[in-house]
């Protein structure tokens, strides 16, 4: 997961609205927003190189995401990041309690950002910092940095959840297809050199051999009912199919 912006309204009707784009290796193997059978209640895309996941939601109304942090310098990590969202949605630990156990383990992991709700709160950790935050209501976005950092294409992103955050989900989902890239001067630089930034600058990535493989929007409601509806794209931004759950409360 490469890019999120979300509206955290605790006592509104929907307290959560997420807008999601992963991006990876088109070659990666992966799986559909689906019900886990080996997991049931728990509903999420799934890695299948590694059997982790980027974003998810359980019947509990629990949520966790997840972003990679962009740096060519670090060194790989002994564990897979997709396993953290998925073992807090298996899990029974309170949020407190999944983080606090987490902070130990940090160095086996290279560079996340990991988000996670319960209904009640939600809270960001930003595994360089090791710092645990419990997020105050209002509107964030969330990139390959940290929380807000001022890349163009979250602010856009973020800029475009502010002023539709009533939209229904056609329009949500069209925020997540922008194929515009940043200009030159606006360029972040992480290291990877002009060329892979300008590509990696739109909110939609799209080339021969990398790009947004998933775009999902997520809403969940006071009532405990939420809503998941995931398009999944292939190779130059190819249309591949689209899911729709609606979970009971």
């Amino acid at each position: 997961m490469c890019l999120l912006a979300f509206a955290w309204r605790p006592g509104q009707p929907q307290p959560l609205l997420v807008l999601a784009n992963r991006d990876e290796f088109y070659a990666r193997p992966s799986q559909a927003l689906s019900e886990w059978p080996d997991s049931p209640g728990l509903f999420a895309g799934r890695d299948l190189q590694a059997g982790g996941t980027w974003l998810g939601v359980d019947r509990r109304g629990r949520f966790a995401a997840l972003t990679n942090i962009r740096d060519p310098r670090q060194p790989p990590g002994q564990h897979s990041r997709g396993a953290l969202p998925r073992d807090f949605l298996q899990g029974e630990l309170s949020i407190t309690d999944y983080l606090a156990r987490l902070q130990a383990q940090l160095p086996r992991y290279a560079g996340f950002n990991l988000l996670l709700g319960d209904g009640q709160q939600l809270c960001h950790l930003n595994a360089r910092s090791g710092q645990a935050r419990v997020l105050a209501p209002g509107l964030y976005a969330l990139s390959n940095a940290d929380l807000d950092s001022p890349w163009p294409k979250l602010l856009r992103l973020r800029q475009g959840l502010a002023e539709h955050l009533d939209a229904d989900d056609e329009r949500l989902l069209e925020l997540l297809a922008d194929r515009q890239p940043a200009t030159d001067a606006e360029l972040p630089d992480t290291g990877i050199g002009q060329a892979s930034e300008r590509l990696l600058s739109s909110i939609f990535i799209h080339s021969a051999h990398y790009g947004t493989r998933a775009s999902t929007l997520l809403r969940q409601f006071a009532d405990g009912r939420q809503q998941l509806r995931e398009r999944r794209f292939g190779p130059l931004g190819q249309a591949l199919g689209e899911t729709r759950l609606h979970l009971p409360g």
